[in-house]
């Protein structure tokens, strides 16, 4: 397997890549709308597919984590793209990480938890209210659970110093 920053001759992959595993080329988070293949990210390949996809926003706040995914379980592949993500927030002198997750998604809050995030809001309806801009988003989720708030997890980091 490989690891990459997304390249723009990759971009199309990328946006069908997230489309197939988010119902749609444009996500939501707190609000706000996404085309997560026009952002940074990590891709990670097995053969010369895309197994694992990190996507993300910076700004003055820090670094929105925007799409998560990997395709082979238990190979780690999340983890890996999370840590490359925090290390480069860490080059690049910010001090938080966020990102939004759903209601159902009981796993993966556990995994971010895990690596150090900490929930730090529940946005009630959000989802909910998310669906009139993306209508494709499931009513049902995970553990067929109603999709109806977003969870936000927070990772604070200290930057590296005299780079």
């Amino acid at each position: 397997m490989s690891r990459t920053t997304i390249q723009d001759a990759e971009r199309e992959e990328v946006a069908r890549f997230i489309e197939k595993h988010w119902h749609s080329r444009m996500i939501m988070s707190r609000g706000r709308s996404f085309f997560p293949h026009e952002h940074e990210g990590f891709i990670e390949r097995h053969d010369g597919e895309i197994v694992g996809l990190l996507t993300y926003h910076v700004d003055a706040d820090g670094m929105e984590i925007l799409t998560l995914n990997s395709t082979l379980e238990g190979r780690r592949i999340g983890s890996a793209l999370m840590l490359a993500a925090i290390e480069t927030a860490r080059h690049r002198g910010q001090r938080r990480i966020w990102l939004t997750t759903t209601n159902d998604k009981l796993r993966a809050i556990g995994f971010y938890q895990r690596l150090g995030f900490r929930l730090v809001m529940v946005n009630v309806g959000a989802v909910d209210e998310a669906r009139k801009t993306k209508p494709q988003i499931p009513e049902t989720g995970e553990h067929g659970i109603a999709i109806h708030d977003e969870i936000v997890l927070e990772l604070t980091i200290e930057p590296y110093l005299d780079e």
